[in-house]
């Protein structure tokens, strides 16, 4: 006797659904649309809310829930804004960082080349000694 597989939601289309989340009352209100009806759903954190619209997708066609790819769009200017302003800065940050890497591991090698022990580096540079044998490895 051969046994069946079951058709499984891995063999099913997946269906793209966009959700415009916006806050309100203290919960995260969310409209979509899914096989070309408009539905809407909420939650308390917006972290649920990719949950929620999966689960009422899947409640309203039938389908299981790990066929819908869901993303949220946060319809707030005033909050896309601030972290349109976050992710500027640490892209900065990161930046700066890199090119303070570059800029200390380059120091140490030269220094080191122009026949300075690492104690006399570590001091020119205000790092420790240990961090100077980490630049020169690095």
């Amino acid at each position: 006797m051969t046994a069946k597989t079951p058709k499984t939601s891995k063999t099913q289309k997946m269906t793209n659904v966009t959700a415009h989340a916006i806050r309100e009352n203290g919960w995260w209100v969310a409209d979509f649309t899914c096989d070309g009806k408009e539905y809407g759903t909420q939650a308390k954190r917006l972290d649920q809310l990719v949950d929620m619209v999966k689960d009422a997708s899947a409640l309203m066609t039938g389908r299981p829930e790990d066929t819908f790819d869901v993303h949220i769009v946060v319809d707030m200017a005033e909050y896309i804004s601030e972290v349109e302003k976050y992710k500027e800065a640490a892209a900065q940050a990161r930046d700066a960082e890199a090119k303070v890497a570059a800029a200390s591991r380059s120091a140490v090698a030269k220094l080191k080349k122009a026949n300075l022990g690492v104690r006399d580096i570590a001091t020119l540079m205000g790092v420790s000694p240990q961090r100077v044998s980490q630049l020169a490895h690095a």
